[in-house]
C-alpha cells in the first residue's frame, strides 16, 4: 500500500480509538459518582468497579489493534473498488443523512440474524460468551468480545456503506466517517447500563436502548437488533419474562386449539 493511504488509514484508527474512549468517558464518570447516577442506572444492583473496567479495557485494546486496525487498512483498497470519493465538494447534508439511515437499517437488519446465530449453542460456547462475561453492561464494554465476533458483527458496518456504494456508485468518505462514529455512540450507549428521560428510544419508540440490550446481557437471549426493535418484535424474541410468558401462553393456547381440533377431526 502507498505510504499516503497507509497514513491515512493509521489517522482513521487513531480517531476510532479517541472516538471510542472518548465516548465512553460520560459513562466512566457515571459509574464513578453513584450518589448522582444510581437513579438512572438499569440494573442499580451491578456496578462495574474501576478493577473490572481496566480489565475490560485492556482486553478491548488488544482486539482493536489486533484485529480492527487491520480492517481499518484492508477498508481502504475495498472502497478504491467501490468508488468512494474523497474529494469536494462533499454530499449535501440530505443525501448523507439517507445514506446513513440506510446504513443503519440494513446494519440492523444483518446484527439481528447474525446475533442470533451466535446464540446458537456451539457459537454461543465458543464465540458469544466472551461478550456474555459482563451480564450487567457498561459502555467500554460495547467491543469486548472473540475476535470472530469482531470479525463478524463488524462486517456490518463496513459492509452497510460498500452495499449502497455499489448500489447508487454514490460513496463519500466523510458519510462513512460520521456514519462509523454514529454506529460506536450507538454501541456504547446500548451498553452504557443507564436509561435517561432524554435517551432517545423515549423519543423514537423504535430505537433500541440501553434498556433494551441490557436485557439481552441480563436473560442472554432475545432482542438481538443493534439499533432498533422491530426485528424482535416481528421475530417475536423480545427478551425478559413478561415476554417469554406472552410466547408460553400464545404456545399453550395454540396447542389446545391444535389438540382440540384434531380431537374434532376423529369425532366426525
Amino acid at each position: 500500500m502507498p505510504l499516503l493511504p497507509f497514513l491515512t488509514c493509521l489517522i482513521t484508527f487513531w480517531c476510532h480509538e479517541l472516538v471510542y474512549f472518548g465516548r465512553c468517558i460520560p459513562w466512566m464518570i457515571a459509574d464513578a459518582l453513584p450518589s448522582i447516577f444510581l437513579a438512572y442506572k438499569i440494573q442499580d444492583q451491578k456496578q462495574p468497579s474501576a478493577a473490572i473496567q481496566w480489565s475490560c479495557t485492556k482486553a478491548v485494546l488488544l482486539i482493536h489493534f489486533a484485529i480492527e486496525m487491520p480492517l481499518i487498512v484492508a477498508f481502504h483498497p475495498m472502497t478504491q473498488i467501490f468508488g468512494m470519493d474523497t474529494g469536494v465538494p462533499f454530499p449535501s447534508k440530505l443525501e448523507m443523512l439517507g445514506q446513513i439511515a440506510t446504513f443503519f437499517v440494513l446494519e440492523d437488519a444483518y446484527h439481528y440474524w447474525f446475533h442470533r446465530f451466535l446464540h446458537w449453542g456451539p457459537m454461543y460456547r465458543r464465540i458469544h460468551r466472551i461478550h456474555h462475561q459482563y451480564s450487567a453492561p457498561f459502555g467500554l464494554a460495547a467491543e469486548y468480545a472473540s475476535p470472530w465476533e469482531t470479525l463478524g458483527l463488524g462486517m456490518g458496518t463496513v459492509g452497510a456503506p460498500l452495499v449502497v456504494g455499489a448500489l447508487t456508485g454514490r460513496l463519500h468518505l466523510l458519510t462513512v466517517v460520521v456514519w462509523v462514529t454514529m454506529r460506536q455512540f450507538q454501541a456504547i450507549d446500548a451498553h452504557s447500563g443507564y436509561d435517561f428521560p432524554w435517551s432517545l428510544r423515549h423519543l423514537l419508540p423504535i430505537w433500541g436502548g440501553a434498556d433494551w440490550h441490557d436485557d439481552h446481557h441480563r436473560y442472554f437471549i432475545g432482542n438481538y437488533s443493534s439499533s432498533f426493535r422491530y426485528w424482535d418484535i416481528i421475530m417475536d424474541t423480545v427478551a425478559g419474562p413478561e415476554a417469554g410468558a406472552k410466547r408460553r401462553s400464545k404456545k399453550k393456547r395454540l396447542t389446545l386449539q391444535s389438540t382440540t381440533e384434531s380431537m374434532a377431526a376423529k369425532t366426525d
